[in-house]
C-alpha cells in the first residue's frame, strides 16, 4: 500500500495541472473534504490541496505548450538528474528537465515510450505528500497503457519495480506494481498497469496515469462529482476482492478514480 515513508520508485507527490485554478479548486473542494493553501505569490498560482491541514495533493497552472488538464503522479527519486538519464536510456522522453523548486526539492517531468506522462520528486525540505491511504487522499495509482508490455519493461529499467500479474478473465491481465525490494504482496504494492483494449485505442485513448482517491461512500462522492460537472467514465461498480470503484473526468478533462475498499480485504 502507499505510505509516507517514501522509498525510491514509490509515489510521493501528486498534482493537477488546470486551465483555471479557481474553478478546479471549487470543483474538488466540493467533492472531497479539501481546502486550498496557496504556495505564495512567487509560486505562480501553485498551491496545496489539504485535508485537516495535511497535504494530499497540489494544483497549479498548465505550463507546457498544448497541455491539457491532467493529474500527474510523481515517484520518489534520490537523484532526479540520474533518473532523467535512465528515462532516456530506456526510450522515454524528458519533458521537463530536473529543476529545483526553491528549497522544497527537485522535480522533473517525463513521458514513457507509450505516451504516458509522469514525474519524479527528489525531496528537499518537502518530503512528499503528508497523507495517503485515508478517505479523501490518494490510495492507488494506475497506468492505462497502449502497450502494457513495453511500459513494464520501461518502468522496471527506470525504477526497478517488482511486478505481479493477475488474471482478470477474458485474457486480460492486471499487473500490480511494487517498489524495488518491497515484495509482491498487497501490503507493499502502490499501483497497477493495465493494457488498454484495442477498441479503446482505436477510439483515440492514449496512455495515462490516474490517481485513485479513497472515499467513505463511493456513490455519494460520485454524485457530488457529477453534480459538480464531472463526466462519467465508469459508474460506481463492485469489483470482487477490491471494493467499489468509479472513474470520472473533472470539468476540465482530468481523469481520477474513487475507491471504497472491500472490508473483507482489510
Amino acid at each position: 500500500m502507499l505510505t509516507t515513508h517514501f522509498v525510491p520508485g514509490a509515489p510521493n507527490w501528486l498534482d493537477l495541472g488546470a486551465p483555471d485554478i479557481d474553478a478546479a479548486v471549487a470543483f474538488y473542494t466540493g467533492v472531497f473534504d479539501w481546502t486550498f493553501q496557496s504556495a505564495g505569490p512567487e509560486a505562480g498560482g501553485y498551491g496545496f490541496l489539504q485535508k485537516d491541514g495535511r497535504t494530499v495533493g497540489a494544483v497549479g497552472p498548465l505550463t507546457e505548450k498544448g497541455a491539457s488538464a491532467a493529474w500527474t503522479v510523481y515517484f520518489h527519486t534520490s537523484d532526479a538528474d540520474a533518473t532523467g538519464r535512465a528515462v532516456q536510456q530506456a526510450g522515454g522522453t524528458v519533458r521537463v528537465p530536473a529543476t529545483d523548486v526553491f528549497t522544497a526539492g527537485r522535480m522533473a517531468g517525463f513521458t514513457d515510450p507509450t505516451g504516458a506522462e509522469f514525474g519524479v520528486w527528489q525531496p528537499g525540505d518537502v518530503q512528499g505528500l503528508e497523507t495517503v491511504m485515508e478517505p479523501d487522499a490518494m490510495c492507488w495509482t494506475e497506468l492505462h497503457s497502449t502497450d502494457a508490455a513495453a511500459a513494464k519493461t520501461f518502468y522496471r529499467a527506470v525504477f526497478s519495480w517488482d511486478y505481479q500479474d493477475m488474471s482478470m478473465g477474458d485474457g486480460m491481465v492486471y499487473t500490480v506494481v511494487s517498489a524495488a525490494g518491497g515484495g509482491k504482496g498487497d501490503d507493499t504494492s502502490h499501483g497497477g498497469i493495465m493494457q488498454l483494449p484495442k477498441e479503446n485505442i482505436e477510439a483515440g485513448a492514449g496512455s495515462e496515469w490516474h490517481p485513485y482517491f479513497g472515499v467513505e461512500d463511493c456513490d455519494a462522492t460520485f454524485a457530488a462529482a457529477t453534480g459538480g460537472g464531472a463526466t462519467v467514465l465508469m459508474p460506481p461498480s463492485n469489483v470482487a476482492g477490491v471494493g467499489r470503484l468509479a472513474m470520472l473526468k473533472d470539468p476540465d478533462g482530468a481523469v481520477f478514480a474513487l475507491i471504497k475498499g472491500d472490508p473483507s480485504m482489510t
